[in-house]
């Protein structure tokens, strides 16, 4: 990842990328155009799903005993799509 990919926030790559979706979807582009925005999309694509990678890994779930104890587990998340 470069440096400038690094320092933009989820927030701010997610709502870049839905403002392309939305350039996309207009259909008034020239293609040199909409080539440059999808390219860019897929960036922020990328970028999206590695900073929530990322952030999944961090993620640890609070499991309760059956003495009353909590104990902390790693978060494995379901892979239904």
């Amino acid at each position: 990842m470069d440096e400038v990919g690094e320092e933009i926030k989820f927030e701010d790559a997610l709502k870049r990328l839905e403002e392309i979706v939305e350039m996309l979807e207009s259909d008034e582009l020239p293609l040199d155009k909409a080539l440059e925005l999808f390219e860019e999309g897929i960036k922020m694509s990328r970028l999206c799903s590695s900073i929530l990678e990322r952030a999944e890994m961090r993620i640890e779930k609070l499991i309760t005993e059956e003495d009353g104890t909590i104990r902390t587990a790693p978060f494995k998340p379901s892979q239904e799509e």
